[in-house]
């Protein structure tokens, strides 16, 4: 620039902002949370909804448990509903998140226990009323820190007034759902094989319970044949193989599969050291008869097959039990052994007989029902053998720390010093262990109250189907939709095999079971549950005043029996509810009862992780089918489990653990939140150092869009605003993308598809805007004076900022806000009392984009071609360039001529021509027919605009082009 020529900078309109290019959101996020809750925004948009106008929508949250720091798994959960509450919001819907926590159960008993534990004091000794209140306390303390964290995450809701199981009205509730139960008949007390925790001597639930690879003795053990054989199969023995040696003193039967091949093997020799013997005859499954023998030593020779067993000669056998006879047995095990056909083996594993405990297992307890055997209670809480059974009392499958006892051994023991044990072998199995202790869990028979789910409920609700299971499979299938749809499979499947749901646990902490039972009168008697409006009634009453501690007190009994029933006649169960009992009544404690519940009781959305199939969807299902009779929600959404970078799952011990703290201290809860969305969450999704770089570059992008349109609209009134036909066509282009995008987004947040509307609106802000509507339209934003061009691209600035800002706000909360803020500061203002704003139908213009997609096709070579040209260093700039398009469409070559083709290029001049393309054109294979003649401008170079033109220097203004001499005046 000569001395003499004018600065014209400060000429130019330059974007104004103070709209910061760092966020520093970790500093700046909490001042905005306060900011929220100063101003009440989650009330104010309720308050919106007080006229009716607005169509409710709820989503009903899946109780946490109250014990522990948050991890990721909590943040991808909590985020996730976050976005679905806050974009209904904004699409229009009075849209309600009652926060809730699940505070009775194991989980912090447990830790109560653990306390006491390393005190050296027995829970036992301390009165039960204590230790509910150090169990309420102690749920009390976390819910307090969770609460914190998630709302450090940006999570909306009522706060200050959450839902917790461990309320008063809540315990009475649950204890009323109970009541449902035994009132309409399902309720019943049975004797069948449980879960069971030795450790935590309770029952525990499907939910409760995690397989894990542990150590074992398989055996192969012979069953003599006492009746039934005949010929080359008298004297023969049937051999089983078990992995639990404890179950075998519980033996009742054998079974066979109907569809298997048996054979019958003689022993035609023997290697030393081999338990079995010459001559001996054995009944094996064909497929798994080498496997079985070479586990007792024998090599192919030492054995020959005489001949097919089939089901109906097997049928036909009866043994008797190993123990049988036994010097010192007492005649515990002189009972007979039957055969009978279980659908159930295989021969997969083992011998092809399965040795059945019907005490020990659920296929075992089935065909004990179906053949009337008879069940044991050998084994004790503890899992300890009861003390008089001979040989084997006291000694228990696992000791205190959920380590192998001695029962195992001690029955192999037995076996081998009677002569009744063909092989052993030590083999690892992947079986259930407790998630809380980790220790291994035993099925085992113990007296439990179960919900019948195939017995007709009796209360009048048959809409969808007379018992709890067909209710259930009718509501999966006729009223819930299911994102992702396999989550409909996987329940249905689940329900549709499912026994019946045991509802009681052996423990202190929680809702008991608030019935009675009939001293003296056995299950099934008549009479033997009391079943009394009025009793229950007062059991009502007495948690609503006091929670279920009612039920503990000192005189209880004779408080809700009252004077109609002699208090020696009735026993007062203490048996608490299964904690999914709990959390699945909260439909009735939080939907039904609460004002901003719903008014059906019927939550739209039930959001957790795949894990919930057999969890909280599954208890709230079989449930509300129970006492509403039918499905307590009208969507599930289903997420995946959080994996390290590298595909593994996080655990401790390998290190790999990403805590949500630690996360929103380095960059934010904003990146944490995008992270969540820019994710399938449908599936399993990874997290690690690198893609959180990743995120937070995309954030960059996204960032820098927003504070560009903020710079473009410093200043701007409704007085600068233009209507949409007076727009030229690129300005109109946009409001044809806005509407495309304004059906995709709410379309995408209705199906709670994040991934999907966060894609959609990056492409959109870092492709359609900053890189080409941003770029080409600098120019007039920066140099036109008050021309219609440029009061259009700022009308479409407005239009673009009100957009944005709420289709992105239920992502980014806390940076849309910042956003927000920097247009429309205020003591009220905030961008989460907005809705998304409505779309005028007639922006759609699809001639006007399909023409605008042929611009930007060539605009793709031209661009392309100037990036040569800069990287060999003969310009600069593209605006040094006045290239020559040569295109082959007429259609295309007419639609360039009619827009200012050259600023669309970001160039001086361009020349567009339907002759031939030369042989040196620039040519994209992608862009068939476009070739580009690179030549430089003609004329000078403007100091303003810096665009070169022959008339520059011809003006007023000096170096100055006209239109910057125009718009100086």
């Amino acid at each position: 620039m000569c001395a003499e020529t004018p600065d014209y900078k400060d000429t130019l309109n330059l974007p104004k902002t103070d709209f910061p290019m760092r966020a520093g959101l970790p500093a700046r996020e909490p001042e905005w949370l306060e900011r929220w809750k100063r101003i009440g925004v989650y009330d104010r948009l309720r308050d919106k909804a007080k006229d009716g106008s607005r169509k409710p929508f709820t989503l009903h949250d899946g109780p946490p448990y109250a014990n522990g720091h948050l991890h990721i798994g909590h943040a991808l959960n909590k985020t996730i509903k976050d976005m679905i509450v806050r974009s209904h919001q904004m699409m229009g819907f009075d849209s309600r998140y009652v926060p809730g926590w699940d505070c009775h159960g194991l989980p912090i008993e447990w830790k109560i226990e653990e306390q006491y534990r390393a005190k050296g004091q027995d829970k036992d000794q301390v009165p039960v009323i204590d230790f509910r209140q150090e169990c309420r306390k102690f749920a009390e303390g976390w819910i307090d820190i969770q609460r914190e964290e998630f709302k450090r995450l940006g999570i909306t809701g009522n706060w200050d007034d959450p839902y917790l199981t461990m309320d008063f009205h809540a315990e009475r509730v649950i204890a009323e759902e109970f009541m449902k139960f035994l009132m309409s008949g399902v309720l019943y007390q049975g004797s069948k094989p449980v879960m069971w925790s030795p450790v935590e001597k309770t029952a525990l639930a499907e939910a409760e319970v995690e397989y894990h690879d542990r150590q074992t003795d398989a055996v192969w053990v012979p069953f003599d044949i006492a009746t039934g054989a005949s010929g080359d199969a008298e004297g023969a023995k049937v051999v089983i193989w078990t992995t639990t040696p404890w179950t075998l003193p519980q033996n009742r039967a054998i079974c066979f599969g109907p569809e298997i091949a048996y054979g019958l093997y003689e022993i035609t020799g023997t290697p030393d050291e081999c338990w079995a013997a010459k001559g001996d005859r054995y009944l094996l499954a064909d497929d798994l008869a080498e496997e079985a023998l070479g586990a007792m030593r024998l090599e192919t020779g030492m054995y020959r097959r005489l001949r097919d067993v089939d089901a109906a000669e097997l049928s036909a056998l009866v043994c008797a039990h190993p123990l049988r006879g036994a010097e010192g047995a007492a005649g515990e095990w002189d009972f007979d052994v039957p055969l009978f056909a279980g659908d159930h083996v295989t021969a997969d594993a083992g011998t092809g007989f399965v040795h059945t405990a019907p005490s020990h297992g659920d296929d075992d307890y089935q065909i004990g029902l179906k053949h009337g055997l008879e069940m044991t209670f050998n084994i004790m809480d503890d899992s300890s053998f009861r003390a008089d059974l001979p040989f084997f009392g006291g000694q228990r499958i696992y000791d205190d720390k959920g380590k192998a006892g001695g029962a195992n051994k001690a029955v192999i023991d037995k076996l081998v010093a009677l002569g009744k044990l063909l092989a052993r072998r030590r083999i690892t199995i992947s079986d259930a262990h407790s998630w809380r202790s980790k220790a291994p869990v035993i099925r085992l028979n113990r007296p439990q109250w179960f919900a019948a789910i195939d017995r007709e409920v009796g209360d009048g609700q048959d809409t969808y189907g007379t018992t709890i299971r067909q209710r259930a499979l009718t509501s999966i299938d006729q009223l819930v939709k299911w994102t992702p749809q396999s989550g409909r499979n996987r329940l249905y499947s689940m329900i549709e095999s499912r026994p019946d749901w045991v509802l009681s646990r052996q423990r202190a902490w929680g809702v008991p079971l608030t019935c009675f039972i009939r001293v003296g009168a056995k299950p099934g008697d008549p009479g033997f549950l009391l079943r009394d409006p009025a009793v229950n009634a007062r059991i009502s009453e007495a948690f609503e005043a006091e929670g279920a501690d009612a039920w503990y007190k000192d005189g209880a009994k004779e408080r809700f029996l009252g004077y109609d029933y002699d208090p020696a006649e009735w026993e007062q169960v203490f048996d608490i509810l299964d904690v999914w009992f709990d959390s699945g009544s909260t439909h009735a404690f939080v939907l039904r009862d609460r004002a901003d519940g719903t008014a059906d009781g019927i939550a739209d959305v039930y959001m957790e992780g795949t894990d919930q199939h057999r969890g909280w969807f599954h208890s709230s299902m079989l449930q509300a089918c129970g006492t509403i009779g039918r499905a307590p929600y009208r969507n599930v959404v289903t997420h995946g489990f959080t994996l390290d970078e590298k595909g593994n799952k996080m655990s401790k011990s390998l290190g790999n653990t990403i805590v949500p703290d630690e996360v929103i201290k380095q960059y934010g809860a904003d990146i944490l939140r995008l992270w969540v969305a820019q994710t399938d969450y449908t599936a399993d999704q990874r997290i690690g150092p690198e893609i959180l770089k990743g995120v937070a570059d995309s954030y960059r992008r996204l960032r820098n869009t927003m504070r560009f349109m903020l710079g473009a609209l410093g200043h701007v009134s409704d007085a600068d605003l233009v209507a949409p036909a007076e727009m030229p066509e690129l300005e109109r282009w946009v409001l044809h993308r806005l509407a495309e995008l304004d059906e995709q987004v709410r379309a995408g947040y209705a199906a709670f598809d994040f991934q999907g509307v966060f894609q959609q609106l990056f492409n959109f802000s870092t492709v359609d805007l900053s890189a080409f509507y941003f770029d080409i339209r600098k120019d007039a934003l920066y140099c036109d004076g008050d021309t219609a061009r440029r009061r259009a691209a700022r009308t479409v600035m407005d239009l673009l900022f009100h957009r944005l800002t709420t289709w992105l706000a239920p992502i980014l909360p806390f940076t849309m806000e910042d956003v927000w803020l920097s247009r429309f500061p205020g003591d009220d203002s905030s961008v989460h009392l907005q809705d998304m704003p409505a779309t005028p139908d007639d922006w759609r213009d699809e001639a006007l984009a399909a023409k605008w997609a042929m611009v930007r096709r060539a605009r793709r070579a031209v661009t392309a071609a100037l990036e040569v040209q800069r990287t060999d260093k003969v310009i600069g700039a593209s605006l040094e360039a006045a290239p020559v398009v040569h295109v082959a469409d007429a259609d295309m070559l007419a639609a360039l001529k009619s827009v200012a083709f050259e600023d669309v290029c970001i160039t001086s001049d361009i020349v567009l021509t339907a002759d031939p393309s030369p042989s040196e054109a620039f040519r994209m294979p992608e862009v068939e027919g476009v070739g580009v003649v690179f030549e430089k401008a003609d004329g000078e170079k403007c100091q303003r605009c810096w665009k070169i033109l022959p008339d520059v220097g011809q003006h007023a203004h000096p170096a100055t082009c006209k239109r910057c001499n125009d718009a100086l005046g």
